[in-house]
Order: C-alpha cells, then sequence, then structure tokens
C-alpha cells in the first residue's frame, strides 16, 4: 500500500486522446524527474489502453507512482460507460500497477460496495468536483466522510478571491482527514501554489511539452492548471511554507503580468522566503479581495490594470506621491496598515531622462488611466509642457484637468509636433498585438510604449520605420518593479537578474 506522507506535493495530471501518447510524455516527464502521475483513462479515446500503459510505465519506472481515473462525463469527465465499468477499469488499473484511485463521490454514492473491494486494493482518492462554483464546503466534507477513503479531494470553482480562502483552510480546519484541495479556474491560481504549504497533500500540474522532435503536445485537464516547470521553478512549491509571505499582482486579466516571473527571481536571488502571485480580480470583487488580502494574509502588492485608482478606498495610508497622482500601482504593509504608493513615475521619468532633459520638453501623454495620470504628473513635476490625448476625449480633457496640463482631441495630432511621446494605453499589448493608437505618422520624435509584452509593440516597429528614438516598455517596468521590490524587501535588486527574469518568460509565452 502507498504511503500517502510519502507523496510528492506535485501530481503530474496526463490526458491524452492516444496510448501511445501517454506513454511517451510519461516516459519524457519521467526523464525530467516527476515521479507522480495521474493518469486519465476517461480522456482516451480508449479508456482500456490506458492499462498497458500503466503496466508498462510501473515495469519501467517502479519508482513511479500512479493515480488512475476514470471520471464520468456526468461528473464532468469523459468516460461514457457507466459506473459499474467505470468500477471496472479502476480494477484493472490497480492489477496493472497504479497505486492509487480516484473515484468520485456520484460513483460512491450509486455503488458503495465498490469501496470495499477497491480499497484495500490501492489507496483511494475521493473526489468531489464542482465546475461552477464554491458551494458551502463543510457540508461537501460531510458527504464525503460518509464513505471511507485514504484522501478526501475537493474541487471547486473561484468564482471571487474568498473562495480561494475558503478552500485554503479547509485542511486545518478538518486535521482529522486527510485533503487535497484546489479551486479552479484563473481566479483559484493561488490555492495550486499555496495549497501543498497549508496542509493540501498534493496538488495537480500538466507536464511541459516535450521536444518538437518528439512532436508531442501537452494541455492542462483541468481549468486554470499550471506546468510542472511553473510550479516548480518559478512559485517553488515544493519550498514553500505556512510562514511563506505572499505577495502578488491584483489585474484583470492578471495571466498576461511578467510581474510573477520577475518578482519571484528577485526574491529567490535575495533569498528571501516569499512567493509573488497573479491575482485575478474582477472590479466588482475588489472589497472581497481585500477580505482576502487582510485574512490570507498578503503583505505586498503590485497593482496594474484596471485597479490603479479604485484600489485607493481600501488603503490605510496614501504617501503624498500616490495622493498626488490619484493613483497606486504599489502596495505595502508597514505596523500592519495597508499603504499605497506610485512607482511607475520613475519607471516613465528615469528612462526618458536618458535621451533628452525633461525640463521645457514637449511630451504628449496618451491615455487617460492610471499610468496616464502617473505619466502627466511625474513628467510636469520634471518641468516638462505635458499634453494629454487619447481615444476617448472627455475622459482625457477631464484627467488633463487634474493634472492640469493641457488636452489634445487625436484629430488635431497630426497637426503638432513633440519632443516625445508616452504611450499609456493597453492598445498593442498581448494578445492584441495588432493594434496600434496610431494608424501612420507619429507626432514625435521619441517614443515611449509602456507596453512591455510584446517587447517589440506594433508601434515601436512604426516609430523604428519613421527613424524615431524609441523606448521599450520593458525599461518603465524594470524601473517602477525595482522600485517595488525595494519597498517589499529593503533590498537592491539586480537589474540584470530582473532583466533576465522577464525576457525568458516573454520568449515561453
Amino acid at each position: 500500500m502507498i504511503k500517502i506522507k510519502q507523496l510528492p506535493p506535485i501530481c503530474v495530471a496526463l490526458g491524452c486522446h492516444r496510448a501511445p501518447e501517454l506513454e511517451r510524455i510519461a516516459v519524457h516527464a519521467i526523464a525530467a524527474g516527476e515521479r507522480f502521475f495521474e493518469f486519465r483513462l476517461d480522456l482516451l479515446d480508449k479508456p482500456q489502453s490506458g492499462i498497458d500503459v500503466i503496466r508498462l510505465i510501473r515495469k519501467r519506472s517502479p519508482r513511479t507512482t500512479i493515480l488512475a481515473t476514470c471520471r464520468q462525463s456526468s461528473n464532468g469527465g469523459a468516460f461514457e460507460g457507466g459506473t459499474l465499468k467505470q468500477v471496472e477499469l479502476l480494477h484493472k488499473a490497480v492489477t496493472a500497477g497504479a497505486q492509487l484511485i480516484d473515484l468520485e463521490i456520484e460513483s460512491a454514492e450509486q455503488l458503495p460496495a465498490a469501496l470495499e473491494n477497491l480499497r484495500p486494493k490501492a489507496g483511494l482518492v475521493l473526489s468531489y468536483h464542482n465546475f461552477l462554483k464554491t458551494p458551502p464546503l463543510d457540508s461537501v466534507v460531510r458527504q464525503l466522510k460518509k464513505f471511507p477513503a485514504d484522501i478526501y479531494k475537493i474541487a471547486t470553482t473561484a468564482q471571487k478571491p474568498s473562495d480561494n480562502l475558503r478552500i485554503l483552510e479547509l485542511p486545518s480546519r478538518h486535521s482529522d482527514i486527510r485533503l487535497t484541495v484546489i479551486a479552479m479556474g484563473e481566479t483559484g491560481i493561488s490555492t495550486r501554489v499555496l495549497g501543498p504549504a497549508r496542509g493540501s497533500i498534493f496538488t495537480f500540474a500538466f507536464p511541459e511539452t516535450a521536444p518538437v522532435s518528439e512532436n508531442l503536445t501537452t494541455k492542462p485537464t483541468a481549468p486554470g492548471q499550471m506546468t510542472t516547470s511553473l510550479l516548480r521553478k518559478r512559485y517553488r512549491l515544493t519550498k514553500l511554507n505556512a510562514d511563506t509571505k505572499v505577495l502578488g499582482v491584483a489585474a484583470y486579466p492578471a495571466g498576461h503580468s511578467m510581474s510573477p516571473a520577475l518578482h519571484n527571481r528577485v526574491f529567490q536571488s535575495l533569498g528571501i522566503d516569499a512567493v509573488f502571485l497573479p491575482f485575478e480580480v474582477a472590479s466588482n470583487h475588489l472589497s472581497d479581495f481585500f477580505r482576502f488580502v487582510e485574512t490570507l494574509p498578503v503583505t505586498g502588492l503590485s497593482v496594474t490594470i484596471p485597479h490603479k485608482r479604485r484600489v485607493m478606498r481600501y488603503l490605510d495610508y496614501l504617501d503624498p506621491l500616490a495622493a498626488q497622482i490619484g493613483a497606486v500601482n504599489t502596495i505595502f504593509r508597514r505596523k500592519g496598515k495597508l499603504c499605497g504608493t506610485n512607482t511607475d513615475a520613475a519607471g516613465v521619468t528615469v528612462p526618458l531622462s536618458n535621451l533628452l532633459t525633461l525640463k521645457r520638453a514637449s511630451v504628449l501623454v496618451i491615455g487617460n488611466g492610471g499610468a496616464a495620470r502617473a505619466a502627466a504628473f511625474a513628467l510636469k513635476q520634471k518641468g516638462a509642457q505635458v499634453t494629454l490625448s487619447g481615444r476617448n476625449f472627455q475622459r482625457v480633457r477631464r484627467l488633463a484637468k487634474n493634472c492640469d496640463v493641457a488636452a489634445l482631441d487625436r484629430v488635431d495630432l497630426t497637426q503638432r509636433k513633440f519632443d516625445a511621446l508616452v504611450h499609456a494605453t493597453p492598445i498593442g499589448m498581448y494578445p492584441n498585438t495588432d493594434d496600434c493608437f496610431f494608424a501612420d505618422k507619429i507626432p514625435a520624435e521619441i517614443v515611449f510604449d509602456m507596453v512591455y509584452n510584446p517587447l517589440e509593440t506594433l508601434l515601436l516597429k512604426r516609430a523604428r520605420s519613421q527613424g524615431k528614438m524609441v523606448i521599450q516598455g520593458l525599461e518603465m517596468f524594470l524601473e517602477q518593479a525595482a522600485a517595488q521590490s525595494e519597498i517589499w524587501t529593503g533590498k537592491t535588486a539586480s537589474r540584470t537578474v530582473m532583466r533576465r527574469a522577464v525576457l525568458q518568460a516573454i520568449r515561453a509565452k
């Protein structure tokens, strides 16, 4: 019988259509050092064909642990054979060498006698899945505990940030049983990273794509599932513990952000026990998110689109710069209080100062959000003559009045010329890389695009073709991130380490 306490914290979920593909991906992952796998028999074109693969892998790699799953279509899987055939297939998987089997609670309730036959021969993972929401969880636990099992798995869907909190609290609240807990979806990513450190027996990931020469591709078997590489290398899951400090980026969407790649690498280089997560937060969930921040707790946040102004009402203190700008991109704790500041300002002025003297320089800022606001205030403070423009002239005019700078309708831009242009909108950001604010001539000699993914936006390509000097958004991103890191850690991070981390993450996209 498998020893539950010795299970690795990451179970590599393999969902393939064909048995030969399942075998090759498993072999590739074993060669990469993985030892714990979930074989999704129900996702195979012929579920029975997975039995031979289990036998082959166990013979080839005796130290490998296999969790066999054959989830019925009515319970979120793909198996159409009914409960009796499902149980028969799991029996065959155990005979072939699978040490663990996953049986959903619905099947256990239909065939309770099946548990008596299965459990003595393999470890039983009794699972509950909800692909729509996170319901009251104590009742779910009570439902599962009606049947004996070695591990109880609860996988729900996070609709709002506090759903993650309820999931992460379960293992400590029900310490009398072994639990594996996950909140699915992009909103639930924090549970996949923090779960094992908070008492979850293991979490799930999907393997890296095999080399191109092997013509194999891999994909997640559940919403929000990450690769083994991200969990091990970026988030250092195996090194996290209950005392690890949690920070993150609050955004919507959050998946495009390079902040986790950068700040986790910085933490590693500085030897700091902290992890930086992507928090996907819808605008109508900000209040719920800050309850999550206070309770978990989260010790620091990078704030980006669309929350830079909206987060201010949830903070205990704003430093003078953030108050003047009217936007926050950095949140930190001092004496237990949530404080806000803005490092975007330095991110704009420092790169531009390397190419021109800002005092009395004419600078056009495109945008009407928090980033444009920070740029306008910072440039004006340096003595630049700032003009704002954008797609929504009514908002542009309102922001220009607040910043005490000029406003210009975009239709009049062709009649003007500026020393520098700062593009402060998400136009052109991945995945919408074919978008550009300027269809033709760009009215400035220096073009600074705050968008850093991709590095070379369509705006910058057009600027280069017109003979302009350009500044990539990466320069601003690094500058503001370096300031954030120093606030959170009290240490100076290496720009080389930061740049390398972001470039590697962008290439991996």
